[in-house]
């Protein structure tokens, strides 16, 4: 039996969303995993930098002795590990932060664009006729949006050269497409609705949408 979401999450369906997971709960889940990874790659990262520093900085007074040299070796690792911790640390932030603004900016997208169109359709929705809505707008345009919006900022937030921050961009939305198009794939496979998959059906085959849909348009009359 599946167990019932909390009263704040009981409006969002699982199914509809993007990977299965609603927002509210995809959103904490990128962040534990973003810092996760930041963790592990400014631990290898920040250790390895520290102890190299160290021993520029020691080059000149190596120890001669047994005892010298185990001090300083005790001394290195202390070093390595306080830097590696440190950089775990400010790498998982940073990383977390990124993630973050990019899943939330995907979110923000895909809910804009239903939004647009329920405008431009002069519909009048509940919450949860406009999450079908909204259903129908999350694919990879989106996420290949949010990759190129979070690519941007994060160039324009280190003050990257125009040609960087151009690549940079172009990096992001590539980075974007694909793991849209992978959502989109995993999407269909549980059944959730995607709009150009829908759209296609409508224009080559003649399948019409989905009955929620047709009953937002009857509303909507």
């Amino acid at each position: 039996m599946a167990t019932p979401l909390p009263p704040h999450l009981a409006h969002y369906d699982a199914a509809s969303s993007r990977l299965s997971i609603p927002y509210p709960l995809r959103l904490p889940l990128a962040l534990t995993l973003a810092a996760l990874s930041g963790s592990v790659l400014g631990l290898s990262q920040g250790g390895l930098e520290a102890g190299l520093r160290f021993q520029a900085e020691n080059t000149h007074r190596q120890p001669n002795t047994k005892t010298g040299w185990y001090l300083y070796h005790k001394s290195k690792n202390y070093h390595t590990a306080l830097g590696g911790v440190k950089e775990a640390f400010k790498m998982a932030g940073k990383l977390a932060l990124w993630v973050g603004m990019f899943v939330t900016m995907e979110e923000g997208l895909d809910r804009g664009r239903a939004g647009a169109v329920r405008m431009a359709r002069s519909f009048r929705t509940t919450v949860a006729e406009d999450d079908k809505l909204v259903e129908g707008s999350r694919d990879f345009l989106s996420t290949t949006l949010a990759g190129l919006g979070t690519a941007g900022l994060f160039s324009a937030w280190n003050r990257f050269p125009a040609a960087t921050a151009v690549r940079t961009m172009k990096m992001g939305a590539k980075v974007g497409l694909l793991f849209g198009v992978a959502e989109d794939a995993v999407g269909l496979m549980r059944g959730r609705r995607v709009g150009y998959v829908d759209f296609v059906k409508r224009r080559l085959f003649g399948v019409a949408e989905r009955e929620s849909t047709a009953g937002l348009l009857t509303t909507a009359g």
